[in-house]
Parts: C-alpha cells; structure tokens; sequence
C-alpha cells in the first residue's frame, strides 16, 4: 500500500476560531455576487452575473500565465477576483449608463469595505488595499486586469445572442483605452475586433432582436 506523503507542518495547523469566524461570514456574504446581474448574457441567453464574469476573467489570466512572466502573477489574480467585489451589494451599472461624475467608484469602494467588515483587520485592509491598487490602476498588475476585465466582456458578447448590429458597433471603442496598455492585450483585442465587424456584418440588415 502506496504510503500518502504527510502535509507539511504548517497544514497541520488550525486556525484562530474567531478569524475563521469572520473569512466565513465574508464569504457567504461574497455569495450575493452570483446574484448580481450584468448586462450581458450568456451563450443560451441567461444573464449573466458579476461572480462568473469574474471567474472567466482569472481563467483567462491563468491561461496567459507563461505570456505575463515577469509579473506578480498571484496578485494579478487576487486582481481579478476582488475587482467587483463592490457589486454584490448594489449592482452593477452597464457600461454605457456610467456617467462621469456619477460617484460609482466610490460607491462601489463603500459597498466594499462593508463587505469587508467580518474580516480580520489584517485581512480587511489588505483586500481593500488590493481593490484600490485596482481602480487607481496604481501598478502594472492593476493595468493587466484593467485591460484583461474589458477583453473578457467583449469576448462575452460575442457568446449571447445578439441583439443587433448597433450593439456591437459600441464594443469597437469600449475600453480601448485599457486593451491598448500592452502588446499582448492589444493582440488579444485585435482579435476582439475582428470577430466583432464579422458579427456586425452578419446582422447587418438582419432584424434588431431589441
């Protein structure tokens, strides 16, 4: 009989009761993201929320791993997965109905720290530190997943059923400005672009399903 290899000494740890206590009650509250509804949909015209659009953007990132050597891989994923965080408790505004001035940033940055309120300090501060990195866009870390967050979206609307030409007309200018940071996003955006006048001129003239 194969022999399993113990863990090492620090797995055979437990931890603070009360800090478990407070990540847990952080998760479940974390949960209210799965019911935060985007714009978009999915391929079988479901909405789509806010909790998978963010698992798709780190499954993205993860499969770019040996393309983005040389950065801090791990808190470009931490990125990833706590960029919209904020969302679970209000929503998430489309990106045509943001405005400037619409104070959505910090909103979003309140409904975090809310969220943020079971966690240990230590823990708090540091995912909150994480999230302002984020929307400062403050390293290159945080510029990746900028970008990386706008690619995944429109990569998604090539996926739902589409609602009609002028829908996509949008998505040739959304987030260019961040898909333009390097030269693997732009690539990666360069071929947004191409499937997406391939789908506007296959609707061209075709019925709005609006």
């Amino acid at each position: 009989m194969t022999q399993m290899t113990p863990p090492p000494p620090v797995c055979n740890q437990q931890m603070d009761d009360k800090r478990l206590s407070g990540i847990l009650a952080f998760l479940q509250s974390a949960e209210q993201l799965k019911d935060t509804i985007r714009s978009g949909s999915t391929r079988e015209g479901r909405p789509e929320s806010t909790a998978e659009h963010s698992w798709r953007l780190a499954l993205l990132v993860l499969l770019l791993e040996k393309e983005l050597a040389g950065i801090d891989f791990p808190r470009l994923l931490k990125l990833c997965l706590i960029h919209d965080l904020g969302e679970a408790i209000s929503g998430d505004i489309p990106a045509p109905d943001q405005q400037p001035g619409d104070d959505r940033q910090e909103r979003e940055r309140r409904d975090f720290q809310t969220l943020c309120a079971s966690l240990p300090k230590d823990l708090a501060e540091h995912l909150i530190a994480l999230w302002d990195e984020y929307a400062e866009a403050t390293s290159v870390e945080a510029r990746f997943a900028k970008a990386f967050d706008k690619l995944e979206t429109i990569f998604q609307h090539l996926l739902m059923p589409p609602p009609g030409a002028s829908f996509y007309e949008f998505n040739l200018t959304y987030g260019r400005d961040r898909t333009d940071y390097h030269p693997l996003t732009r690539q990666i955006r360069e071929r947004a672009d191409t499937e997406t006048l391939e789908m506007i001129r296959s609707l061209e003239g075709a019925p709005s399903r609006s």
